[in-house]
């Protein structure tokens, strides 16, 4: 399996950070992934990834586990953790 990991930044608190990751929600909604919340915790789930996203009061962490389908599928982990670090960094950025 291969791994990805981002952690962006912020002096939002957690309530707010939360709030910043809707489009990334609803970038994950395009490729049928989901986060199931839990407090600040989320348990991303969907067909050839899971993992987690956990949101404190200065950083948000995500850590993804690829599995056989994504890679079938040509998903190239590297990529895949750039776009993510770009697409939290463009959250936070406004």
């Amino acid at each position: 399996m291969a791994t990805v990991k981002v952690q962006q930044a912020h002096a939002l608190g957690a309530t707010a950070a939360k709030a910043k990751l809707a489009s990334f929600e609803a970038d994950l909604a395009k490729f049928k992934a989901r986060l199931d919340w839990s407090g600040n915790t989320a348990q991303v789930k969907g067909i050839g990834v899971s993992g987690q996203v956990q949101v404190t009061d200065a950083h948000v962490a995500v850590n993804l586990e690829l599995g056989m389908l994504a890679r079938a599928a040509g998903v190239d982990a590297g990529k895949l953790q750039n776009s993510i670090a770009k697409r939290l960094a463009g959250a936070f950025a406004s």
